[in-house]
């Protein structure tokens, strides 16, 4: 009552831009995600494997998903910008976005659990891997989407489970570090 505020998951996500440290570290993790990106193996010229995903999952865990969307949108237009790998297209700084607010909405000032990085890993995997991927590469090189989308189930299939428990090592590690560093809130993170 009275002089209290509830802000939403959303809003203290935007308070950490207000944060010199929380914007540094965000930085950091933009150019890391960034380089991770050169680190990709491709498996066919529309299929390949990228780490830049944790370190969108981990702005998305310290500074929920307003944060590591940016992160996720900057570390695109930074990649593209670096080292142009085909056409600009959109819908792929669409996907990053995307990808950030997933892990911030499912990470964000949550315990580091298996049970929540499956999920999160699930949910961008179907929603970008599967769906949005696909309809972007068809869009652009005209290849048929069930094709595409094929492809994808046989690596999600192989990666799925080794993604999922190097997400939650990097986390648990990303936790104790921004724990030891002040940048969590002692309380709010277990």
């Amino acid at each position: 009552y009275g002089n209290v505020v509830h802000f939403s998951q959303e809003e203290k996500s935007m308070e950490h831009m207000k944060n010199v440290k929380s914007v540094t570290v965000a930085a950091l993790l933009v150019a890391l995600a960034g380089t991770l990106k050169f680190l990709k193996i491709a498996i066919t010229p529309t299929l390949e494997f990228s780490f830049a995903f944790l370190a969108n999952a981990s702005a998305g865990f310290l500074f929920g998903p307003f944060v590591a969307g940016t992160v996720g949108a900057l570390s695109d237009l930074l990649g593209y910008v670096v080292r142009p790998t085909g056409p600009f297209f959109p819908g792929f700084t669409l996907n990053a976005i995307i990808n950030g607010v997933v892990y911030g909405l499912i990470l964000y000032r949550k315990p580091v659990s298996m049970q929540r990085v499956v999920i999160a890993r699930l949910i961008n995997t179907v929603l970008i891997s599967f769906l949005l991927n696909p309809i972007w590469l068809s869009m652009m090189y005209g290849k048929a989407l069930h094709l595409l989308v094929m492809t994808r189930l046989i690596k999600a299939a192989i990666l799925f489970v080794p993604e999922c428990i190097l997400l939650y090592a990097v986390l648990k590690l990303v936790k104790r570090i921004a724990s030891d560093s002040a940048l969590l809130p002692q309380k709010s993170v277990s």
